[in-house]
């Protein structure tokens, strides 16, 4: 597979629902604990968000899950969740070994919390801006490179 849009080398990159309010704190709650910095954001609902589900061969349309993106690899749901709790320091790394669990059942958990997420936490008009923890920790807020004619 080849080198995702925008990230480097080593890299990763969550997408998640920028105008789900639970996705959101989800974020938030990363941040707080200090996901490796190489763990970058941007919501499905930004042009960089959706370059990279093209990239990953997901529709760029009703995405109602969250996905990580690292090592030329996708995961999905449950498994994109667990796998991020590996960036984090103990104790909440410890959540990481829920990625054993069988999709199945892992899954089934997420896609009830899913499909429910906007009746349960609510959602946001239009997509939120979180304050990064240090700048280009979130694709979107790149800058764009100038052009001179």
């Amino acid at each position: 597979m080849s080198q995702p849009p925008y990230l480097q080398p080593g890299e990763a990159a969550v997408l998640y629902d920028g105008t789900c309010r639970l996705c959101n704190g989800w974020v938030h709650f990363l941040l707080r604990h200090h996901v490796a910095r190489q763990v970058r954001f941007a919501a499905v609902q930004s042009e960089k968000g959706k370059a990279l589900l093209r990239w990953a061969d997901m529709p760029e349309d009703n995405v109602s899950t969250i996905v990580l993106i690292a090592d030329g690899q996708v995961w999905k749901r449950a498994q994109a969740i667990f796998r991020v709790m590996r960036q984090v320091p103990q104790p909440w790394r410890a959540l990481s070994v829920l990625r054993f669990f069988p999709d199945a059942v892992s899954n089934f958990c997420y896609d009830r919390i899913a499909l429910n997420r906007y009746r349960l936490f609510g959602r946001y008009d239009s997509q939120q801006h979180i304050k990064p923890d240090y700048p280009g920790r979130f694709l979107e807020d790149e800058e764009q490179p100038s052009h001179s004619t």
